[in-house]
C-alpha cells in the first residue's frame, strides 16, 4: 500500500536523508584514517547500517514502508565494555599521534550520533503513519547503539572518562 506524505513529512526525510549521507561519508574516511583494527571495524559496521538507514528513507519517500525486520541483520557488532577491554592492547600499542587522531574521530562521530538521533527523535512526533513511525523509532535505536558503541570504545580506551 502506498503512502501519501505530506509536505512537512517529506522535508523531515529528505533532511534525514542528508545526515544518513554525511554519516556514511564520515563513517567510511574515518575507516580509512584510523590506524586501530577494532576501530576500523566500528566505523565500517556503522557505515553499512547508516546505507541501510538511508535506502530506508528513500523507500519512505517513495511511498513504501520498509520492513524493519530486514535491518535487524544489518545490526552494529555493538558490544559491551568489558569485551573492549580484552582488544584494548591493540589501541595501546599505537603512537601518541594515531590516539590522538582516533580520539577526535571518535568524538566527531559521537557529535554526530547525538544530533541524529536527536533529530530523528523530533521526526518521529511528525509522522502520521504508525508504521512509519516505528522504522524511524528502529532507526533511532540504532542510532543510539552507534553512540553507545563509540562510547564504550572511548571510555575503555581513555578518551571519554566517567567521573
Amino acid at each position: 500500500m502506498e503512502q501519501q506524505l505530506s509536505q512537512k513529512e517529506k522535508m523531515f526525510l529528505e533532511e534525514l536523508k542528508s545526515q544518513e549521507d554525511i554519516c556514511i561519508q564520515k563513517y567510511n574516511n574515518y575507516a580509512s584514517q584510523t590506524t586501530c583494527p577494532q576501530l576500523k571495524q566500528i566505523f565500517q559496521n556503522h557505515a553499512q547500517t547508516e546505507q541501510h538507514h538511508f535506502d530506508s528513507l528513500t523507500q519512505i519517500l517513495s511511498g513504501q514502508v520498509p520492513n524493519i525486520q530486514q535491518s535487524s541483520g544489518n545490526k552494529s557488532n555493538f558490544q559491551q565494555p568489558d569485551q573492549w577491554e580484552m582488544k584494548k592492547s591493540a589501541s595501546d600499542n599505537q603512537q601518541p599521534a594515531d590516539k590522538k587522531k582516533n580520539e577526535y574521530l571518535c568524538h566527531d562521530a559521537l557529535s554526530v550520533e547525538k544530533y541524529v538521533s536527536g533529530t530523528y527523535d523530533t521526526a518521529i512526533f511528525e509522522f502520521r503513519d504508525p508504521n512509519i513511525r516505528q522504522v524511524l523509532n528502529h532507526i533511532q535505536s540504532e542510532e543510539q547503539q552507534h553512540g553507545e558503541e563509540l562510547f564504550n570504545y572511548m571510555h575503555s580506551n581513555g578518551m571519554y572518562p566517567v567521573q
